[in-house]
């Protein structure tokens, strides 16, 4: 079991993103939950039961019906996406791309942040 030291990434998401989050809290073990500025929230879990397992989902439902998502659960209907099992869905479960999220998770977080300000800035 690999516990990811979620108070960092906590840290990460309230001060070096702070124009877009309003709180981020750890609800259990490995999940952290992000709640931003338009009240949308990301969502960041790794798996206690299978390594390497994760995902970073932003869930734009209740605003505009978008989601995006890297996760690398090996969904067979992904495997023609060339960095399967890691895959992105970009807003909606269903339009999967490459995803080329970093692997190291505050650098990870950092990126997927970063998708998000953007998003709400354009």
């Amino acid at each position: 079991m690999t516990v990811v030291n979620m108070a960092r990434l906590q840290q990460i998401a309230e001060v070096e993103f702070a124009p877009i989050v309003t709180e981020a809290y750890t609800p259990d073990l490995n999940e952290l939950r992000i709640i931003l500025k338009d009240g949308s929230f990301i969502d960041v879990w790794f798996s206690l039961k299978l390594a390497g397992r994760y995902s970073y989902h932003w869930d734009r439902k209740a605003i505009d019906g978008t989601i995006y998502r890297h996760d690398n659960a090996p969904h067979q209907r992904w495997r023609s996406v060339a960095t399967f099992p890691d895959h992105f869905h970009d807003g909606s479960e269903l339009n999967v791309k490459e995803s080329h999220l970093s692997t190291d998770p505050e650098g990870a977080l950092r990126e997927f942040l970063a998708f998000a300000r953007q998003r709400l800035t354009d």
